[in-house]
Order: structure tokens, then sequence, then C-alpha cells
């Protein structure tokens, strides 16, 4: 039971690398930047995942696959249309769909049944799914809530006047706008990604950790000013 379980957390952290968690925690950070988004995002995803293992989610999720490739391709959009006006960072009101990172963990959960998550649901069966469900969110947790973390540490960078964050926030939202409307697209039209998903996601999940790295590479201009002025 135990191996079982470290396996179920084990899968969750794969999970969380894939690129359509990568992609949307990304692209909600840019629409609702708040260090948060990627806790909220894996526990609403790990909701619906801990569900269909209790035998006990399939209607549910059925109900709401559809709009997961939607909603995916609708962050991709507005991240286009914010990347092409260079539009502010605003910390605007969660009111719109795609501003909940909750819900938009729960739809991407029946919506993109990617082959991580289902060797978890395979497995599911051996132990109390219950306990199978908060391992494999727990791995999640951890990977989605430090991503979350790392996009909106990356856009204050940025909003501080950082150069090398401010051109790490363009190239990421230039990813994001790519990933979301081709993955989105890809599952609407049935293409089947899963063969891809892990080298894609282990791809995208280098480009974003060199981004981010990157964008904390150089001092912030008021920094510099600062150190300038002990020195005087």
């Amino acid at each position: 039971m135990t191996a079982t379980l470290l396996v179920a957390f084990a899968l969750g952290v794969r999970h969380g690398t894939d690129p359509d968690h990568l992609t949307a925690i990304d692209g909600l950070s840019r629409i609702r930047p708040r260090a948060s988004n990627g806790l909220l995002f894996a526990i609403g995803h790990g909701s619906i995942v801990t569900l269909l293992a209790a035998g006990v989610g399939r209607v549910f999720a059925d109900r709401l696959s559809f709009a997961g490739p939607w909603i995916l391709i609708a962050i991709g959009l507005v991240n286009a249309v914010r990347l092409t006006r260079n539009a502010p960072r605003r910390d605007a009101p969660a009111t719109r769909l795609v501003k909940q990172p909750f819900l938009l963990g729960m739809l991407l959960a029946a919506g993109f049944e990617t082959a991580s998550q289902l060797s978890a649901l395979i497995l599911a069966g051996r132990v109390n799914p219950w306990l199978f469900g908060a391992a494999f969110s727990s791995g999640m947790m951890i990977v989605d809530g430090l991503d979350g973390y790392l996009a909106a540490s990356t856009l204050n960078l940025a909003a501080a006047g950082g150069a090398n964050a401010k051109a790490a926030s363009t190239f990421l939202g230039a990813l994001v706008v790519m990933f979301s409307i081709g993955l989105g697209s890809a599952e609407l039209l049935g293409v089947e990604l899963n063969p891809y998903a892990l080298p894609i996601g282990l791809t995208l999940f280098a480009l974003v950790i060199g981004a981010r790295v990157w964008a904390r590479s150089a001092r912030l201009p008021w920094r510099a000013a600062d150190v300038s002025g002990s020195l005087g």
C-alpha cells in the first residue's frame, strides 16, 4: 500500500510538469498575478482526479470535459492581446472564468486526460482511492504551487523594472500563447499528444525554468542605484 501511494505521489509530481499545467498556470498568472495560482489550480485538478479514482466523478467530468480546451484557448487569446498591446501588469478582480485557478484546474482535469493521469487512475484500484487521490494531489501541489509562485515573482520583477525579467516575461508570454492555443486546438481536433507529452512537457519546463532563472540574473535598477549610493 505504501509503495502504491509513493507511486501516486511520483505520478502527481510528473503530472505537474505536463505542458497543459505549465501553460495554464503561467498564462493565468499574467491575467491574475498571484502566487497562489498554482496551488489553487492543483487543488482543483486533484479534486477531480480523486473523484475519478473513487468512481464517483465520471458523470461530473464528462459534463465538464468540453470546456477545458476552450478555456485553454481563451487564456492564450487573452495573453496574445496583452502581449501585442504590451498591456501593463494589473491585478484585476478575479470575476471571469479564466481567472479562477481552482475551477480552471477542475476543467483541465476533466478535459485533458494525459498519460500520467490515466496511469494514476489505473493504479487507484489497489488502495483506498481517497488516500491515493491525496497522494497524487500532494505531488502535483508541490510542482504546480512552486510554478505559480515563480510565475508571479517573475512578473513582479518585470513590473519593478528588471530588464532581464521584462525580456523573460515577453518570451514566456509568447510560449503561453503558442502552447495554450496549440494544446487546446489539438484536443478539439482529436490529435493524440500523449506519446509526446513527456518530451514536450520537459522541454517546456526547461525553457520556463531557464527563463525565470535568467530573469533573476541581473540587478534591478533601483537596487543598483541603492548600491551606488551607499558606496558614494
